[in-house]
C-alpha cells in the first residue's frame, strides 16, 4: 500500500485545534481511475484520471466547515484548515442549533482488499480485448434482428484513503475495483428497438472480468431478448401474482428502502437537493411496512462488493444495517451528526466521492433478504401470472412513495412454468403496496452494480443493489406501447 504522509495530516488536525475547533478531520484521497470505451468492436475512447488531495472539515461553534485542496505541502493544508475554519465561524452566527457529533469507539487500522490476481494485469490492451470478445459476443448472437449499436466501457479504480480525526480515529485502507458495462440495441423493421445496459462491478483484482464470464452471458441474454422483442404479448389484465426478478428487486430496495432510509432525509436536510422521504422520525421501530418477508439490509462489509468498506469516513466501524426488518421501519442510516439527533450510534453511513467532497450520509449495498426457496418452488403454484426478470426504464417520486418499472425481459407463468414472452409489462405500486404485497422470495441472491447519485454538489459513489426473485400476491399490471 502507499504511504500518504500521515505527518502531515495529523498535523493538520492539530492546527486546526489550536485555532479553537472542537473536532478536526482530514481524509487523503487519492483515485486513481483507468478506462477505455469501444462502439461496435472499435476504440472510440481510452484515458486515465489521477484525483489526489485532502479534504478538511472541522466544528466551530456549533457549526461545520469544509475545505479541500490538491496541494500536498503543509502551506496548502494550512490554508484549507483556514478555509474550513472561517467557513464554519462563518456559518456558526445563522445556526439555531448546534451540530454535534455521537460519541463513538474510532478505529486504528490499516486494511485493504486482498485480490487474487493484480490490476495492473488489466490495462488497456487487455481491457480493450476483454471489450471487443464481448461485443462480438453481442453482435454474432443475434439471427433475426439487427444489432445496430454494440457500446462496452471497461474500467479500474483504485482507491486509497487515509483519515485521521481528533476523537481518535487513524484509518487507512486501499480499494482497487473493476467495472463493465455493456450497452446494445436490437432493431426490428415490424417490431421495433429494444436496448439493454448490462452492468458488472466490484472490489477485487484482474481476475473479476474473467469470473463474471459476460460474454457467455450476453449470448445467452441476445438470444432471449430477440425472442421477447418478436414474439412478446401484451401482460394478463386482470390482477395476477407476479414475480419480480432479483434485478428489478434491487433497484426497488435502493430506491425504496435505501434512500427514504437516509437520515438526514428523514430530517429534511435533502429536501431541495436528492429529495425527500416518506419516513417520520416516529415511525421508526413501529411503523409496519411489509409482510415478514420484507427485510432489507444494507451491507458496506460484502467481501467483493463495490460499496465494500469497513470503516467509514468518520472512522466509525461498518456493519449490516436493517433498513426494514420483518415488515417494520427499523433502522435508518447514520453519521455521527444524525445519530446524535435521533439519540443513537452511528452505523457508519459516512462517505465521500473524493477527496474534494465532503462525507454524507450514503448507501452501500443494498439488498432483500434471500428466503429458502427455489424459483420453482417460487412459481409452482401460479395458475397464472407474470415473471419481470429485468427493466427497462423507471421512475420514483421525491418522497420515495410513488413508484413504477416498466418490464424488459418477462414471461407469463402458466401452471407454475415459463411460457411466452411478454412486452412491457408495467409495475405501478407504492413502496407499502410492494412490501406488503410480498408473500414468497426465494434463495438466488444476486447483486447488480450501481452508481448512487446525492448531494450538492452531486457525488456518485459504487454500490451493489440486489435480492432474490420475489413474488408479490394479486397485482394488476400495466403496459405501454
Amino acid at each position: 500500500m502507499a504511504k500518504a504522509d500521515e505527518g502531515l495530516i495529523s498535523r493538520a488536525v492539530d492546527y486546526a485545534l489550536s485555532l479553537g475547533a472542537s473536532y478536526a478531520e482530514a481524509r487523503y484521497q487519492r483515485d486513481v481511475t483507468d478506462e477505455v470505451v469501444l462502439r461496435n468492436g472499435r476504440v472510440v475512447g481510452a484515458g486515465s484520471n489521477v484525483r489526489e488531495g485532502v479534504g478538511v472539515r472541522l466544528l466551530v461553534k456549533g457549526s461545520l466547515g469544509f475545505a479541500a485542496t490538491n496541494n500536498l505541502t503543509w502551506e496548502g493544508l494550512k490554508e484549507a484548515v483556514d478555509k474550513a475554519f472561517a467557513r464554519a465561524r462563518s456559518a456558526a452566527r445563522l445556526r439555531k442549533e448546534p451540530i454535534v457529533f455521537s460519541e463513538e469507539r474510532l478505529g486504528r487500522v490499516t486494511y485493504e482488499v486482498v485480490v487474487k490476481e493484480p490490476l495492473e494485469n488489466l490495462d488497456a490492451e487487455s481491457m480493450i480485448r476483454y471489450g471487443r470478445e464481448v461485443s462480438e459476443a453481442i453482435m454474432s448472437s443475434a439471427t433475426k434482428v439487427k444489432v445496430p449499436a454494440v457500446m462496452i466501457e471497461a474500467s479500474t479504480n483504485v482507491e486509497e484513503k487515509l483519515i485521521i480525526n481528533s476523537d481518535g480515529a487513524v484509518v487507512r485502507s486501499l480499494i482497487p475495483r473493476v467495472a463493465v458495462f455493456a450497452n446494445f440495441v436490437l432493431v426490428d423493421p415490424q417490431k421495433g428497438t429494444l436496448q439493454r445496459m448490462i452492468e458488472k462491478g466490484g472490489s477485487g483484482g484482474a481476475e473479476l472480468p474473467k469470473e463474471w464470464r459476460l460474454a457467455d452471458e450476453v449470448r445467452d441474454e441476445v438470444r432471449r431478448l430477440e425472442n421477447v422483442l418478436l414474439n412478446a404479448v401484451e401482460p394478463p389484465k386482470e390482477a395476477v401474482d407476479v414475480v419480480v426478478g432479483s434485478e428489478v428487486v434491487g433497484l426497488l430496495v435502493h430506491e425504496s428502502a435505501g434512500h427514504p432510509m437516509e437520515a438526514d432525509r428523514i430530517l429534511g436536510r435533502e429536501a431541495a437537493q436528492a429529495g425527500e422521504s416518506f419516513v417520520k422520525p416516529d415511525m421508526i421501530g413501529k411503523f409496519r411496512i411489509g409482510t415478514e418477508l420484507a427485510t432489507v439490509i444494507e451491507d458496506p462489509t460484502i467481501p467483493g462488493s463495490a460499496g465494500y468498506y469497513l470503516f467509514d469516513d468518520e472512522g466509525v466501524p461498518a456493519r449490516p444495517r436493517y433498513l426494514y426488518k420483518e415488515g417494520i421501519i427499523n433502522e435508518p442510516l447514520h453519521n455521527r451528526h444524525t445519530a446524535k439527533i435521533f439519540g443513537t450510534k452511528s452505523n457508519a453511513a459516512a462517505r465521500a466521492m473524493d477527496y474534494a467532497s465532503e462525507p454524507i450520509v450514503r448507501m452501500s449495498n443494498t439488498y432483500l433478504k434471500p428466503g429458502d426457496m427455489s424459483f420453482e418452488e417460487l412459481i409452482e403454484d401460479v395458475r397464472l401470472g407474470v415473471f419481470i426478470r429485468s427493466y427497462m426504464e423507471w421512475n420514483i417520486d421525491d418522497a420515495r412513495w410513488n413508484q413504477r418499472y416498466v418490464g424488459l425481459e418477462a414471461y407469463m407463468i402458466r401452471n407454475g412454468e415459463l411460457a411466452e414472452p411478454v412486452r412491457n409489462p408495467v409495475l405501478e405500486i407504492t413502496t407499502k403496496g410492494f412490501y406488503s404485497s410480498i408473500v414468497g422470495v426465494d434463495r438466488n441472491l444476486r447483486f447488480y452494480l450501481g452508481l448512487c447519485g446525492k448531494g450538492e454538489p452531486a457525488q456518485g459513489v459504487p454500490v451493489w443493489f440486489g435480492g432474490p426473485d420475489v413474488r408479490l400476491s394479486k397485482i394488476k399490471l400495466g403496459v405501454i406501447a
